[in-house]
């Protein structure tokens, strides 16, 4: 540790000669400047599991871009969000180069006496992340601001150590990236084959089906329309929170991803206080709250989640695939926000979403549709899984470092192991 300087972050940037400077104010840029094109916008709300999420990204003009230029994001900056959820951060890779940071966040730029990997690490270290919690202004939405993070106290190691840190835990990231990539991949061949074969009904053999016309719309001949409720039925098996143990999964709306099937994120049933609704493997939870957001997974174990989410138990093994699909495809969540109830905060309607059409064979290729589809849903679970302890053991690696308790060697001897 005779290595280790203790410095504070707005010193160690100087020494660097990088900043710290708080997105463009409300006054630089108002809601009218953004739009659905142009260079995006980097909110809080985009910064998931230390990236930038752009599934729903706002952007600007242009112009916008160049006279808010000293905005701009570089490689290797930290985009930290000051409201709310202290400690979410991301760090700036090519593809996030030129964007803008945005108004609730504040951007870190290290200069060239840090390594950014390592500082966005060494940013993350539950102690570092509760020091800035506490410092933070206002109990019911905290705030962060230039000064607070400046005076956050860090140990640093020389250069060369940093490097070699970050290379240990950015080797477990990216293990992570690559299953997560993965997982992308396999949705969407799952999605591109439910709308191949049963929406523009170009399954194998299509050319010898004629289409014939139905009240409904046309279909294949043989073909019927069918409704969400005939694959699905909706449990609401509710539980008081004293009768579950704490230990239990519970997920929330803030748990379910955007535009994923595959759940990457929990928390526990002890630390809400709520009632809760049961759910069991091989359910499908449907986001209610402002359904918009599309928030649709299968669940991969059994568990409780918030009364804010719909929960769908397909009838039987062979329709839980095609439940899937049907929940998680533009057409049904369209459906579920023209027909939700509410202004400020639209409910979508399950009454409703039970009427969904849904073209219908005679069994062949829904059949042939779970037995491509199932193992798929089944391998996203398990990479979802298995990135949970490459985080986990990601996560205890640093604080272990940081005391001296784990040397640099030792650790990298133990990343060769697992990868």
């Amino acid at each position: 540790m005779t290595e280790w300087r203790s410095m504070t972050l707005g010193k160690l940037c100087d020494e660097g000669g990088g900043e710290i400077r708080t997105g463009p104010f409300g006054s630089q840029l108002h809601e009218a400047d953004y739009s659905s094109e142009g260079a995006p916008v980097v909110m809080p709300k985009d910064i998931a599991t230390g990236r930038v999420d752009e599934s729903s990204i706002a952007r600007v003009s242009p112009e916008h871009v160049a006279r808010l230029a000293h905005h701009k994001l570089a490689i290797g900056d930290i985009v930290y969000g000051r409201r709310g959820d202290i400690g979410r951060k991301a760090l700036v890779t090519d593809r996030e180069v030129g964007w803008l940071c945005g108004t609730g966040c504040l951007r870190v730029s290290v200069g060239d006496q840090a390594d950014a990997r390592f500082l966005f690490y060494r940013l993350g270290h539950p102690e570092t992340v509760a020091a800035i919690r506490n410092r933070a202004i206002g109990a019911t939405m905290p705030n962060l601001n230039t000064t607070i993070l400046r005076e956050v106290e860090l140990t640093v190691p020389a250069l060369e150590t940093q490097r070699r840190i970050a290379s240990i835990l950015g080797a477990y990231d990216a293990l992570i990236e690559v299953n997560r990539r993965r997982v992308a991949v396999l949705e969407e061949m799952a999605r591109g084959l439910f709308e191949e074969w049963f929406v523009r009904f170009r399954f194998p053999g299509h050319e010898a089906v004629p289409i014939v016309d139905t009240p409904d719309g046309p279909l294949p001949e043989g073909w019927r329309w069918s409704t969400f409720g005939e694959y699905v039925a909706e449990v609401r098996e509710g539980v008081d929170p004293s009768s579950v143990a704490a230990c239990t999964p519970y997920l929330g709306l803030e748990h379910l991803p955007r535009r994923s099937t595959t759940l990457t994120d929990k928390g526990i049933a002890g630390d809400v206080g709520s009632l809760k609704l049961r759910f069991q493997r091989g359910d499908v939870l449907f986001g209610k709250i402002r359904p918009y957001f599309h928030k649709v997974v299968w669940a991969p174990f059994d568990g409780v989640a918030s009364s804010d989410a719909i929960i769908y138990r397909p009838h039987s093994a062979s329709s839980a695939a095609m439940a899937l699909a049907v929940a998680s495809s533009d057409s049904f969540v369209a459906m579920s926000v023209q027909t939700s109830n509410g202004t400020k905060m639209p409910r979508a309607n399950p009454a409703v979403l039970r009427t969904f059409q849904v073209a219908t064979d005679a069994g062949q290729w829904a059949g042939a549709y779970r037995a491509a589809v199932m193992p798929k849903i089944e391998l996203c679970a398990a990479l979802a899984a298995s990135n949970e302890r490459l985080a986990a053991s990601r996560d205890l690696l640093l604080p272990r470092l940081i005391s001296g308790q784990l040397s640099v060697t030792t650790a990298e001897r133990q990343l060769e192991a697992v990868a």
